[in-house]
């Protein structure tokens, strides 16, 4: 995950639960992305060391356990722009620009200047921060396949190259999650400031929940509602779904009105946030064990990418 910024509840429903899920079924190793948020944030990287530790306190907080996975900063295992330098010497440039997401991303963060040399050659190092550790799957939603389909290739060719496979087909972990829309019913993001942050106080969620765009033709409190249209009922389905028919009906009939449905959900996104803030609120206060968890973690992760290139540059003489 890249710490370009505090965390928000798609990062919650998108990444974190599954993640804690993982943990008790795989070897998980959790990555600090920050060389990736460089890339955005080259202007300004003074932010991207305080948005890793927040980062790493919020992953905790969402039940990321230090002792069931492994958690470190990109930047602190020099193996990744070692295997990131020898892939890119032999990934083609045509690779690169067909990527499905390159045009996306600079159209999505289009306040920023990312057309660089760096920012074309992201995949690769994405390539190196999975074909380091021999993963054997990477969790990922369906529009994340061709970046893992570039991992596969770029394996295949390097192993076709140096005539061993040193480097393992990594397997997608088709990961089915809920998608929150953002306050204004685009992609929740930082950069369109229509995010609910884990830290977010009571008082703040409140006012960014009552501010959410709802049904558009329900204009009167007696008219009939659309909730399927509506995006504050699609929240309901993700933090409340036992409540969802009930809402829905009463919608639909003119039963509740959008401010008393907004307020309501307000409440439970609270009581939901309340635990992880508490545990937040905590880890905040004890810096030195998180600064002791990173450490932990860059251990094992080098202990796993220094043998990996060994082997690679054992099979290139190098």
């Amino acid at each position: 995950m890249r710490p370009t910024g505090r965390l928000h509840l798609g990062h919650l429903v998108g990444a974190l639960n599954n993640w804690a899920r993982l943990q008790d079924e795989y070897e998980c190793f959790f990555m600090v992305a920050d060389w990736h948020a460089l890339m955005s944030e080259y202007a300004n990287p003074s932010i991207i060391k305080e948005n890793a530790f927040d980062n790493i306190i919020d992953w905790i907080a969402c039940g990321i356990s230090p002792d069931k996975a492994t958690i470190f900063i990109q930047s602190d295992v020099k193996e990744h722009l070692d295997l990131f330098m020898i892939l890119s010497a032999l990934t083609p440039l045509g690779w690169l620009e067909r990527c499905p997401t390159y045009k996306e991303q600079i159209k999505e963060l289009k306040n920023k200047d990312i057309s660089t040399y760096a920012f074309l050659g992201y995949p690769v190092l994405q390539a190196a921060d999975i074909l380091a550790y021999k993963a054997e799957y990477v969790p990922i939603g369906e529009d994340q396949l061709p970046h893992l389909e570039l991992t596969r290739e770029i394996a295949r060719r390097f192993n076709s190259l140096y005539k061993e496979d040193i480097l393992i087909d990594p397997q997608p972990l088709l990961t089915a999650f809920p998608r929150l829309l953002g306050l204004d019913l685009r992609k929740m993001s930082k950069s369109y400031d229509n995010c609910i942050y884990l830290s977010d106080s009571r008082d703040i969620l409140h006012k960014k929940v009552m501010s959410m765009i709802t049904d558009p033709k329900r204009i009167k409190r007696t008219d009939p509602g659309h909730p399927e249209k509506c995006n504050v009922h699609s929240y309901y389905a993700v933090f409340k779904p036992e409540l969802v028919e009930e809402i829905k009906e009463k919608c639909k009939f003119a039963q509740i009105g959008c401010t008393e449905c907004k307020a309501k959900l307000s409440e439970i996104l609270t009581e939901h946030l309340r635990p992880i803030q508490e545990k937040r609120n905590k880890l905040i206060s004890d810096k030195k064990q998180i600064s002791d968890i990173i450490d932990k973690g860059k251990i094992k992760a080098e202990e796993v990418t220094s043998g990996t290139l060994k082997e690679v540059k054992r099979v290139m003489g190098i």
